[in-house]
């Protein structure tokens, strides 16, 4: 593409309507052409913000950059990114949103890039004090996080998981252990010990839809084999029965803050199989009485009712109960065809849709000219 100086200079002299159209249309130019794309958008935003455009003009304009901006390989913003942030360094206190928007974007390449010097140098320049706009506590405590060497976000992350442990918010901590699991600047014990870690909380949180996203994560991973947790790991997902054994196994590994008892006298294990537990009884059961299910959970049909009760009052588990009869109902959700796994289909899919998505981002990467154009054809 040639340069666009000149149709700039012509735009700087339009009227209202003439220009704003065609700003949009040089940019969409620039942004489909594989030729000179990064000089040809430092010119675009050395034109929109000139005097001769004015600042009410070139707000609209900026924002509208940023989103075409944002659309781009990493190797353009990264050629195109350092310019147009000293463009703007002038005239920030007129710009100081899309400033920020941009100096993001160009610290994500950067990170992409595993250039995390630059990054950080990046956020540093950001406006979080302003009397223009709002910028809330968790915008600038991403920031600070963003801008901190790698190990103390590391020691960060392992804090917080420890954080979550030690107040039982058992989901949260094997999320955060996890992602710990997976950086692979630590060494490869201490991330199979945080996935271990991982694995154990997620055993320990509410049985639900999100416990079971979490689990299905780890079980895919290739390394979760390796960890003693693994064995209860499968029989949780593959919502099996656990029987006493292995519960009594899996306890000896606790913590002493995970074996603390709760309001009713049972400890967090204890209410976490005996949830557990429950869901596998649903799948194989479409009705029980509440004296067999309390048989089969090891505990009185009382008890078995209260924990089946909050489980379907809080959407965790699919049913009704006739306390007048004694018996539970699951609302029974298998498929016509008893050999079609309709959760392991699920996660088949999910796995292919993060598969593309893997492959997409490294097309991106490889080849972003072809991208850019398949992108906007």
């Amino acid at each position: 593409m040639a340069p666009v100086g000149p149709q700039l200079a012509a735009l700087e002299q339009a009227s209202g309507n003439e220009r704003t159209q065609g700003y949009a249309e040089v940019l969409q130019q620039i942004a489909t052409s594989g030729d000179d794309i990064s000089s040809n958008l430092v010119a675009y935003v050395q034109s929109i913000t000139s005097d001769a455009v004015g600042v009410i003009n070139s707000r609209p304009l900026l924002s509208a950059f940023v989103e075409h901006f944002r659309a781009l390989s990493n190797e353009v913003k990264l050629e195109a990114g350092p310019q147009i942030v000293l463009i703007l360094q002038p005239k920030v206190i007129s710009f100081e949103q899309q400033d920020t928007d941009i100096k993001l974007l160009l610290a994500d390449a950067y990170e992409a890039d595993d250039d995390f010097t630059n990054s950080a140098k990046t956020l540093q320049t950001i406006t979080l004090e302003s009397s223009q706009r709002s910028v809330s506590d968790d915008d600038k405590a991403k920031i600070f996080y963003n801008v901190t060497d790698q190990p103390t976000r590391l020691q960060f992350q392992l804090s917080q998981a420890r954080i979550s442990d030690s107040q039982r918010s058992f989901l949260d901590a094997s999320v955060a252990y996890y992602a710990l699991s997976n950086e692979s600047v630590v060494d490869e014990e201490e991330r199979l010990q945080a996935l271990s870690a991982a694995i154990t909380c997620a055993v320990l949180a509410p049985a639900g839809p999100q416990r079971g996203k979490q689990l299905a994560k780890i079980y895919k991973d290739e390394r979760a084999s390796d960890v003693a947790e693994f064995g209860i790991l499968e029989k949780i997902f593959l919502d099996r029965l656990l029987v006493p054994s292995e519960v009594a196994a899996f306890a000896a590994n606790l913590k002493e803050h995970q074996l603390a008892k709760t309001s009713d006298g049972s400890t967090v294990l204890d209410k976490a199989v005996l949830e557990h537990n429950l869901l596998a009884v649903s799948r194989i059961y479409a009705n029980i009485t509440l004296e067999n299910l309390g048989k089969i959970l090891g505990v009185d049909s009382d008890r078995a009712e209260v924990y089946a009760s909050g489980m379907i009052q809080s959407n965790r588990l699919s049913g009704s109960i006739d306390q007048i009869a004694g018996i539970i109902h699951f609302n029974s959700k298998e498929p016509t065809n008893p050999k079609i796994d309709l959760r392991l289909w699920d996660h088949n899919v999910q796995g292919l849709a993060e598969s593309v998505e893997n492959l997409t981002t490294m097309l991106q990467r490889e080849e972003p000219a072809w991208y850019d154009r398949q992108l906007a054809a």
